[in-house]
């Protein structure tokens, strides 16, 4: 099985170079890294830089100008440009336990998607939270972590196979890329932060029949805690997110589809949705592009 990370950020690069550090520490890495940059600046663009030089991973950084919260384009761009058969979804803000991504291969299962858990470094301390480096126990007695009952990798994990609302979160979620595909990825109608894509991407595929294997104790990932940012369109969104409720519809109108080629993508370093639009886009040169901010 070929597995692709797909991180979205948005102007974070110090998390995103921890984040990136904590792949590194992977026992068993992933197959490839697409980048869902929803148009972060050149900070961000060093920091990748700098970890293709030393990196094993096939890495690509696909980017596009910001254009506001866009991240629902910029990740149905990644899915498009994905070569594996099973997609993990990271924030760029969330660093992965060394064990996540053989944790998730482990969790993969045809007829089901994966949502992992978090736990959260606190605002105060992020900066001296380094991957590898920290002894988890000591900052949760120092106060560091919130939430420790996630912030551990269980003898056993504990698995509850549901198709609830509760607890869908974008920050660490797996798919088959064929799930993803026939509901045509994520909603691009939904509009800023806050509740909606993610749980509308979660639903529809419950709806495609589909169940959730909401873990614990696996696939931790460590949350960056920085200050909560407006969320003006929550209630548009959770009209939106009801309505896929009610209706039990799966696949969405401005979704992925529109990203997909009809020819193959030949490898590239780098994958600019700006300036490579023939590399994502069939015919279209109507860009809105996004990513996880």
């Amino acid at each position: 099985m070929k597995l692709s990370l797909i991180i979205s950020t948005y102007n974070q690069p110090e998390s995103l170079a921890k984040v990136l550090a904590g792949v590194s520490l992977q026992k068993i890495p992933p197959d490839e890294i697409l980048i869902a940059d929803d148009g972060s600046g050149e900070s961000t663009r060093e920091v990748i830089e700098a970890w293709r030089g030393e990196a094993k991973i096939p890495t690509h950084h696909l980017w596009h100008p910001d254009n506001g919260f866009l991240k629902t384009t910029i990740l149905n761009k990644a899915v498009a440009a994905a070569a594996g058969e099973y997609l993990i979804f990271l924030d760029g803000d969330c660093v992965p336990h060394p064990l996540f991504i053989s944790d998730h291969r482990a969790m993969a299962e045809r007829g089901c998607w994966v949502q992992g858990r978090r736990c959260f470094v606190r605002e105060k301390f992020v900066g001296e939270f380094a991957p590898g480096k920290i002894s988890v126990w000591k900052w949760i007695l120092r106060g560091r972590l919130a939430r420790p009952a996630k912030c551990f990798r269980l003898p056993c994990a504990l698995v509850l196979r549901n198709q609830k609302q509760r607890g869908i979160l974008g920050c660490n979620m797996a798919f088959w890329r064929d799930d993803v595909l026939a509901v045509n990825g994520f909603d691009e109608s939904y509009v800023g932060r806050g509740m909606g894509a993610d749980s509308d991407l979660g639903s529809r595929i419950y709806n495609l029949g589909r169940a959730r294997k909401f873990v614990y104790g696996r696939a931790i990932v460590f949350h960056l805690d920085h200050p909560i940012m407006p969320r003006p369109h929550s209630a548009q969104n959770r009209k939106k997110l009801y309505d896929v409720l009610r209706t039990g519809k799966t696949r969405c109108e401005r979704g992925v589809d529109q990203y997909l080629l009809k020819t193959p993508i030949l490898p590239r370093a780098d994958l600019n949705c700006e300036n490579a639009q023939s590399d994502l886009v069939p015919d279209t040169e109507d860009f809105e592009d996004s990513v996880a901010k």
